[in-house]
């Protein structure tokens, strides 16, 4: 029983590396060490002190106040585009799923799966740059271009749980009874995706936290003066030597981050997924 309620170790370390980084973004709502944009000519390039932990920046900002800033733009960033994903994708793996009837039946399946593959088949973060390129720069252009990558994901996710269900008794009772493919997919087959698309989530969020870096590393992200990791990075690559702490926070900020997503998805498909002995 105890060996039952345990939590993976995974799942305890990345949901307190999740929690911690979204008190910061919260907090960075209405407290900051200083003001994230307020320049200071006296403290530029200062060195990590008691006054400025994570030292300051060329124009004088303090740099923990930014990744505090700019665990926020993150967060926001990553959640939205995942929304999308999932909003998207979800409901195309359904139909892709479902049982098809009818002349174009057969088409639709293919035709979503198809539209995901060619998606597939180029880099996410070229993707996501290219589509930020041509709709321009700014924090919504990047979350739909992140978003458009998530969609497939959730699709493959959605389609591949979606198939086993409709094989399963409960459905074809359900079948039987006179209930349509609609209904059976909304009332049946989306609740029992739930816990596959979740780990997916955790799992699609750090990799948008990545894509929302590199996206303002290259000036198409989050734009100021709202601060952003990437943005950081872009900024101290030429100060590297001089000041290293300008990239060793927000770097590390990130990776912290990506850590947490990807250790609390671990810990969910542990505690979720029945096959690997989690769950219940």
């Amino acid at each position: 029983m105890n060996a039952r309620r345990s939590l993976p170790p995974a799942l305890v370390a990345g949901a307190a590396i999740c929690a911690l980084v979204t008190a910061l973004a919260l907090v960075s709502l209405v407290w900051t060490p200083y003001p994230a944009e307020a320049m200071g000519v006296a403290s530029r390039l200062a060195a990590p002190s008691p006054a400025h932990p994570f030292g300051s920046d060329p124009y004088g900002r303090d740099v923990l106040s930014m990744v505090i800033a700019g665990a926020r733009s993150a967060l926001a960033v990553a959640l939205a585009a995942c929304a999308i994903g999932i909003g998207v994708g979800a409901p195309m793996g359904l139909l892709a799923a479902a049982p098809q009837s009818g002349r174009w039946g057969g088409l639709i399946g293919e035709a979503v799966m198809r539209t995901s593959d060619m998606i597939f088949a180029f880099p996410a973060l070229l993707i996501a740059v290219l589509l930020s390129a041509v709709l321009g720069p700014g924090a919504i252009n990047a979350v739909i271009a992140i978003g458009v990558f998530n969609a497939p994901v959730f699709a493959k996710v959605a389609r591949g749980a979606a198939l086993s269900l409709w094989a399963q008794d409960y459905v074809l009772a359900a079948r039987l009874v006179g209930k349509n493919r609609w209904r059976i997919s909304l009332e049946h087959i989306a609740p029992n995706l739930l816990n596959g698309l979740i780990v997916q989530a955790a799992i699609q969020l750090s990799l948008a936290v990545v894509a929302d870096a590199g996206l303002s590393y290259v000036g198409l992200g989050v734009q100021p003066p709202q601060p952003s990791w990437g943005r950081m990075l872009a900024d101290a690559q030429t100060l590297y030597a001089a000041a290293p702490w300008l990239a060793l926070f927000p770097g590390g900020a990130i990776v912290l981050t990506v850590l947490g997503f990807s250790l609390l998805g671990d810990g969910l498909r542990e505690r979720l997924d029945p096959r690997r002995g989690g769950g219940g």
